[in-house]
This record gives structure tokens, C-alpha cells and sequence, in this order.
């Protein structure tokens, strides 16, 4: 498996696409709409760019992407409708970016009537700003812009993506991987470590090469996939992809799945503490840390219950699994067959079904605003 061909979003206008089932994702771009304001303004205020070069990394193929777009729009043009900037009229150049099988032709069809309808609901007297959309196809753990090229950076629901497999696991996977596909607790640590690994070399790479295209007293945002607790047993995610592994051992079991397919499978995910993230920020010395948060979000996209009360609507399961589906579809199809999916995910549905009745897990979300040291 290739994870620069096969990792993208599940794509075209069947009901479980990405765009129809990314309404968890919405949420976190709402939730963290007051940090992005924030990290706007400064660059705004403090570096006077005649024209603002934003990227968004991992953009996926929804109208998340747009709404992150509007939203950006929006602080600009109120700024300089009330005189913050206190400079020349700002231009804004907007660069997508999303590994190459991500179909960007999907929003860029959908740009000429965004443009639209910004106009027409901004309030009369303030002007928009000029802006511009591009796409850029490549991984974020590789340079994709020129040195200090670049003012702010955002990318939300993308970073607890590792940039590859586990390596060390793939020559003798059957002997320790046990039938999971992420840290779960029969891993010996080993394993686990291997895990913890990845996600300090990715997340060093990548700190370092945005270091190199933002421009002195940039800002990144970045909103991602972590844990609450230290514990890296104790992971959410832990829970979540016991559940679907689960769900795969039953197929293993049926003779519908090869044993030594599952075990050959694991997700290139890693849901890091706040405490791991300010470590490797720490060693890497490169950012400050303006903003740093945890917040929680339930499994089920449409649940908005604040409470910790069990969930037993077997409408939870079915919603769960088809924003996981959305996500994990084109990697579970490239390696064990598109034919298994729906059976797959019925039967995953039913297992977080079963689990949300006897423990409301929520996903840990972390916010991160970062400012590029000189």
C-alpha cells in the first residue's frame, strides 16, 4: 500500500463520501473560529503583507475547506473596515493543498458560486478583499513552498496522520500485531514505541519545513486527533480502532478476510497528549506556542449533547461508522477489497453501538497556534 496513491478521502456522489459525512470535522473549524481570528489579526497587524499567502494543508474535498476560506476572508475585510490594519488594502492568495488522489476539481467547481455568495452576504459598505484559490498537490511532510513564503498556515483533522506505515512491523507483522491495527494494550511496548516514534519524527519534519516557508512571525494553526490522558494505552483512539479491528477479526473468523491480510494492516494514526506536542515543539525550538487547548467531541458527528450520559440510539453506531467509512475507505479498500466494505462497517456500527451504551468515549482534540520564531 502507498499511502501517497491510496490515503484520500472516500470521493464521487455516493452516500458515503467524505462530503457527506465530514460534519465532525465542520465542527472543530467552528470551534476553533476565535483561534483562526486571532492568528489572522496578528499576521495582519504585525506584518503588513501587501498580499496574505494562507495555505490550507489537507484540505480534503468538502465545504469545510471553503467555510476555513470564508472565515479568513471575513476577519480581513472586517479589519480593514474598521482600520485595523491601519495600512494598504490587502490582497489574499489561498493555496489548497492535499495529496495528489484527492479530487481537487470537486471544490474548484464550487469556487465560481462561493465567490457568489460571499459577495452577496457580506454586509453592504464593507469591501471584500481580492482573493485568489490555487491547488497544490503533495504531502505536507515534504517543502512545498519557497523559503518564508508564506503567513499562515491551517490545517485541521490532518496531523495524527502518520506519513507512512509503521516500517519495523511490516517484515514480521503476524508475529505481533495480534489482530490489531493501532496501539491497543495486548502490543507489546515495543510496538507501541514504534508508534510513539513515528509520530515524533513526523512531527519534528514537519514543524521544521514550515519553519523554512513561513515567513519571520508567521502563524500555523493546527487542530488535530490526540488523547486526554498521558497514558498512550489509554488513547481514544484506542478505542475507536479496537472496535473496527474487532469487526475484522469477525470477517477473519467467517473465512471472509485472509488472517494474514489483518495482520499485515495496520493505520498510519497516532493520537499524541498535549505533553508529547510541547515536547517536540520544545526540542525542536523553532515555534512559540500562542494557544494550546484539548476540547472534546462526541463520536456521533450529530450528537451535540455536552453531557457524559450513555448514548444506546443504534442510530449513533450507523453515524459513527459512516463518518470512520468516510475516512478509512480508501485505505481498507486497497488492502482487503472493496467487496468486505459494507459488511464491514454494518458490523462496526454494531460494535460502537454496543460500546457508547456502556461508555460514552468522545474524540480529544487538540488546538495549536504556533508563531514562527526569527
Amino acid at each position: 500500500m502507498k499511502l501517497e496513491h491510496d490515503f484520500h478521502m472516500a470521493i464521487g456522489e455516493a452516500e458515503d463520501n467524505y462530503a457527506n459525512n465530514s460534519r465532525l470535522q465542520r465542527k472543530a473549524l467552528l470551534k476553533t473560529k476565535p483561534v483562526l481570528d486571532k492568528a489572522v489579526r496578528q499576521v495582519c497587524m504585525a506584518l503588513h503583507p501587501r498580499a496574505m499567502i494562507v495555505a490550507d494543508l489537507g484540505f480534503s474535498v468538502d465545504a469545510n475547506t471553503l467555510l476555513f476560506v470564508s472565515d479568513v476572508i471575513n476577519t480581513v475585510a472586517d479589519a480593514q473596515h474598521h482600520d485595523e490594519l491601519r495600512c494598504h488594502p490587502m490582497e489574499l492568495q489561498f493555496f489548497l493543498n492535499d495529496l495528489s488522489g484527492n479530487d481537487f476539481n470537486q471544490v474548484f467547481k464550487s469556487v465560481k458560486q462561493f465567490t457568489k455568495s460571499i459577495a452577496a452576504s457580506h454586509p453592504k459598505g464593507v469591501a471584500l478583499p481580492p482573493f485568489y484559490i490555487s491547488g497544490l498537490p503533495g504531502s505536507y511532510y515534504t517543502r512545498l513552498f519557497p523559503c518564508q513564503s508564506v503567513h499562515l498556515f491551517h490545517s485541521s483533522y490532518c496531523l495524527h496522520w502518520r506519513s507512512q506505515m509503521i516500517k519495523d512491523m511490516d517484515e514480521k507483522m503476524s508475529d505481533i500485531n495480534g489482530g490489531n491495527i493501532y496501539i491497543a494494550k495486548s502490543m507489546p511496548p515495543s510496538v507501541v514505541k514504534m508508534f510513539q516514534d513515528q509520530f515524533q519524527k513526523d512531527m519534528s519534519l514537519f514543524l521544521k519545513l514550515r519553519h523554512q516557508e513561513l515567513v519571520p512571525g508567521g502563524q500555523m494553526l493546527l487542530t488535530f486527533l490526540g488523547r486526554k490522558k498521558e497514558g498512550v494505552l489509554d488513547g481514544d483512539l484506542s478505542h475507536l480502532c479496537a472496535l473496527l479491528a474487532e469487526a475484522l477479526q469477525a470477517l477473519v473468523t467467517e473465512g471472509l478476510v485472509e488472517r494474514e491480510k489483518l495482520e499485515s494492516f495496520n493505520l498510519p494514526l497516532y493520537g499524541p497528549s498535549i505533553d508529547e506536542v510541547k515536547a517536540v515543539i520544545a526540542l525542536n525550538k523553532l515555534f512559540g506556542i500562542d494557544h494550546i487547548q484539548l476540547f472534546e467531541s462526541n463520536w456521533d458527528p450529530y450528537d451535540d449533547m455536552e453531557n457524559d450520559g450513555m448514548c444506546s440510539s443504534p442510530q449513533h453506531g450507523v453515524n459513527v461508522a459512516k463518518s470512520i467509512r468516510a475516512v478509512f475507505e480508501p485505505l481498507l479498500a486497497s488492502h482487503f477489497g472493496e467487496c468486505i466494505l459494507d459488511e464491514l462497517f454494518q458490523r462496526y456500527a454494531r460494535n460502537v453501538e454496543r460500546h457508547l451504551a456502556e461508555d460514552n468515549t468522545k474524540y480529544s482534540v487538540i488546538v495549536l497556534l504556533l508563531n514562527r520564531k526569527v
